[in-house]
């Protein structure tokens, strides 16, 4: 039963070891591939308004956005409404897509290791091109580069992650993972601001995504791979030394068993992509395809977009949107930091249900807000008080998703899946986060324009389905070795019907001995 392994995880049988060094330097350095990630989505938001960038790229879009007059009030929404531009954004995410597929089977065969580096060059060359291109075309390829270099990373850290810290840390450690993201977001708009003003300073802006990327293929050469990973490609010795290292004691034969057996166990599979569809899979599969489907829908989107918009009526003028950037930002620093804290002292379900709550609350106050003010024809004004009343709820709303949806998303697919279904389960869990990704940023937009006010309350119904879904369906996975997690499922009202007992037995026969 997951209680007593909890129990004997914590010092019964000291198969956890101590939480070494090694391994939060190892961590840290893996998490460098969350920089990778979200950087981008730092830079482009900020490179779609450098003048520029446009003039060079997208003259049309220049020529929108500074033709102001006579055109109708709700420019603002309509004024990146390019075909064009639209796709050199979101080329990163399909091709993010498409490499995840191809990365699911390189991380098993050649391991977690090889993958990351593979994603790290793809995203140096990607980031070289576009900072040295001189037309469209050379721009979307580089973007394109970029997204299997996203992929690849997004298949391989939450994986490496959650495989090599040990259980009472996991999610903390896996957390690290978002926390860079954050700080990358941070970092990525001050860039921005700072390069608008220099000539050609897009260059520099697209250029510098090359850094971490640097960083994370020097790591991924130095970092050993995770024992699950050697084990599961016939390195057992290795793999044991390397348990040892990581866990800083020298008698892991218990712990080490269990990743063996865990590895015979998915040795019988042929397929994991078949094996995944099966019955007794069914929590991950559901778990792998929901949760960043939900993640998408929670409505992150809107906030972030009229962010800038309300403090350009705060009056900050040209800082308006480097303001909302350090501010949301900050809020977003912090907030993952807390998460880092309590994931795996209060666990998983608490942070999901007490984000969502909080989420849902504030999307109704800022729709209301909205609503009254502006009505359905968008004109009208806040005063001071209630701007300061709205800035208070964005703030509210973006912490609620910094410690909830934001890092979950990618902590709770990642360690959910048994070996033999592991990486199948994360190219599921990055290309439906993409997919969504991408769709939501392609009708955005002409959401924004169509349903105003109301999109809060759309995202807003999106977050009472999956506080719900989550409150019934998933269980608590804090502290729970990954190779355990069956016993979870297998003990979970709903769940427990698609798990036969055997699979719980094989997986943990040994923790009796």
């Amino acid at each position: 039963m997951a209680g007593g392994v909890v129990a004997t995880g914590g010092g019964g049988t000291h198969h956890e070891g101590k939480i070494t060094l090694f391994v939060i330097v190892t961590c840290i350095v893996a998490a460098m591939g969350g920089l990778l990630f979200d950087y981008d989505l730092g830079i482009i938001g900020g490179m779609t308004s450098m003048d520029q960038f446009l003039l060079k790229f997208f003259p049309n879009v220049y020529i929108q956005m500074k033709d102001q007059s006579g055109v109708h009030h709700h420019s603002q929404y309509y004024k990146f409404d390019n075909p064009l531009l639209t796709l050199f954004t979101s080329s990163l995410y399909l091709a993010a897509l498409v490499a995840s597929f191809f990365a699911s089977s390189i991380t098993r065969i050649m391991g977690r290791k090889i993958s990351m580096f593979i994603g790290g060059i793809f995203f140096l060359v990607g980031s070289l091109l576009d900072a040295f291109a001189i037309n469209v075309a050379m721009l979307i390829i580089g973007r394109l580069l970029l997204g299997f270099g996203v992929g690849f990373c997004n298949q391989s850290v939450p994986l490496y992650l959650s495989e090599m810290a040990p259980p009472k840390i996991r999610g903390a450690l896996n957390i690290g993972f978002q926390l860079m993201i954050t700080i990358e977001i941070l970092i990525a708009n001050l860039i921005n601001y700072k390069l608008a003003k220099i000539k050609n300073g897009w260059r520099f802006s697209l250029g510098i995504g090359a850094v971490p990327a640097i960083i994370l293929c020097l790591g991924a050469i130095f970092l050993d791979d995770t024992p699950n990973s050697m084990i599961e490609r016939g390195k057992q010795e290795k793999a044991r030394k390397m348990l040892q290292r990581i866990r800083g004691i020298d008698d892991v034969d218990e712990e080490f068993q269990k990743l063996v057996n865990a590895s015979e166990e998915a040795k019988k599979v042929d397929n994991a992509w078949k094996n995944i569809i099966e019955a007794k899979y069914r929590p991950q599969l559901v778990f792998c395809s929901l949760i960043p489907f939900f993640q998408q829908f929670t409505g992150i989107n809107v906030i972030m977009f009229y962010a800038p918009v309300l403090f350009q009526t705060l009056g900050f003028g040209s800082n308006a949107s480097l303001m909302s950037a350090v501010i949301t930002g900050g809020v977003n620093v912090v907030a993952t930091i807390i998460s880092i804290f309590s994931v795996d002292k209060f666990g998983r379900r608490i942070l999901f249900l007490e984000g969502g709550i909080q989420m849902l609350l504030c999307q109704i106050a800022v729709g209301a807000m909205i609503a009254k003010e502006f009505g359905v024809s968008g004109v009208g004004s806040f005063n001071k008080g209630e701007v300061n009343l709205l800035l208070f709820f964005i703030c509210a709303y973006v912490a609620s998703f910094a410690w909830s949806w934001g890092p979950l998303g990618w902590l709770v697919p990642s360690e959910i899946c048994s070996l033999e279904i592991r990486s199948a389960g994360q190219a599921i869990n990055v290309s439906v986060n993409m997919l969504f990704t991408f769709i939501i940023g392609q009708v955005f937009l002409m959401m924004l324009c169509h349903l105003k006010f109301g999109l809060f309350f759309f995202f807003g119904g999106f977050v009472v389905i999956m506080t719900i879904f989550i409150a019934f369906f998933l269980p608590e996975t804090k502290n729970v070795p990954i190779e355990e997690m069956n016993s979870v499922w297998r003990s979970h009202w709903f769940w427990a019907r698609f798990i036969p007992q055997d699979m719980v037995n094989s997986h943990a026969h040994l923790q009796d001995l």
